[in-house]
Order: structure tokens, then C-alpha cells, then sequence
């Protein structure tokens, strides 16, 4: 596992997080009224529109481009990571709807925390997975790492539409932990190929 591999991986978490907190600044804990299946749909979207600007050849009528959509793919994957993993140390939507609700439901620091709970957790899965794969993710064209996205997003609706029972296959969190990290691996190729234009 190359180092310069792990340093990348944590400066795109901690601009995915960065935006969290922003966000979660302007916003308060709203997110928490997302249930598993919307934040799913919510991934999906971002993907859609990273694939679409794939086929357009990044010609968007919008200002953002494919590496805000995988900061975005990121964020709401830790949303639902958060709810799966730490789901007993956030308020529950309904909470967040209640006349004496506010940012002091919880904390941004506690936030802050969990945030950085699931990020460890998934760098540690990524560093589990290259050491098997030999960083194969580095040889594959950034339309397979969408693609590879967008079959877990049809993973997880599957599941959802079979109350999240499965037989043999990964469980809900193993494919958002690896859609988070597939979204990493394309903040690092579009980082890497912004440099090599310079």
C-alpha cells in the first residue's frame, strides 16, 4: 500500500469533511430526518449526474463538476454510516421535528466525531481491500469507478426492497463503506489528472 495512496485518501476525507461541518452549520442535524432509503435515492442522484457529465464530456450547465458530486457521495454515505453504526448517539428524525428542536439536539463537535468514527473505520476496510487488490482501482478508467457505484446503489435498493433481508450477500453498511471509498478513489484520480494538466 503506497503511502502516498493513504495521505490522499485523508485529504479528500478531510474535504469531505470540512463540507460536512459546513454544511451541518447552515443546516443543523437536518440529514438525521433522512431515512436509509432516501439517503440511498440522494447517492444515486449524485451518481446519475457524475455519469451523465461523463457522457457529456464534463460539458455542465451547472458549476459543479464530478469532484463535488463524489464530495457529495462521500458525505451522505457517512450520513447513513453514521445512523447504521452510531445510530444510538444521534437524535432520531422524528426529534429533529419537535417545536423545541435546535442545533443542540447534537453537538457539532459530536458530529465532528462520528464523522471521523466512520472515516477511520473505512479507511481501515480500503487499507484491507488494496493490500488484496493491489490498488486495482488505479488501473481502471474513472467511467468503471461510476459504474462500480452505481451497482451498489442497485445493491442497496434491492436489499431496501426486501426489508434489507439477504442470504448470501454484504450487508448494507459493507456497501455504502464501499461506495464511500470508491468515491474517494475518484477524488484521487480527478486530483491526479488536474495536476498532471498543470
Amino acid at each position: 500500500m503506497s503511502k502516498e495512496t493513504v495521505a490522499k485518501y485523508r485529504r479528500c476525507i478531510s474535504d469531505c469533511k470540512s463540507l460536512f461541518v459546513a454544511k451541518s452549520g447552515d443546516y443543523g442535524p437536518s440529514w438525521l430526518l433522512f431515512r436509509l432509503p432516501s439517503l440511498t435515492d440522494q447517492i444515486f442522484i449524485k451518481a446519475k449526474r457524475i455519469r451523465t457529465l461523463e457522457e457529456l464530456q464534463d460539458a455542465a450547465k451547472i458549476p459543479e463538476g464530478r469532484d463535488s458530486e463524489y464530495r457529495g457521495i462521500v458525505n451522505y454515505c457517512v450520513m447513513a454510516l453514521i445512523k447504521l453504526w452510531c445510530g444510538d448517539q444521534v437524535p432520531s428524525g422524528d426529534a429533529i421535528l419537535s417545536p423545541q428542536a435546535g442545533a443542540s439536539l447534537i453537538s457539532p463537535q459530536k458530529l465532528s466525531e462520528l464523522y471521523d468514527v466512520v472515516s477511520k473505520r473505512t479507511l481501515e476496510l480500503m487499507l484491507r481491500k488494496n493490500h488484496d487488490y493491489g490498488e486495482a482501482w488505479r488501473e481502471m478508467r474513472l467511467p468503471s469507478i461510476t459504474d462500480q457505484i452505481m451497482v451498489k446503489i442497485a445493491r442497496l435498493r434491492t436489499m431496501e426492497s426486501n426489508s434489507g433481508i439477504v442470504k448470501v450477500s454484504e450487508s448494507a453498511d459493507a456497501n455504502y463503506s464501499d461506495i464511500l471509498n470508491w468515491s474517494v478513489f475518484g477524488l484521487i484520480k480527478l486530483m491526479e489528472a488536474d495536476n498532471r494538466d498543470r
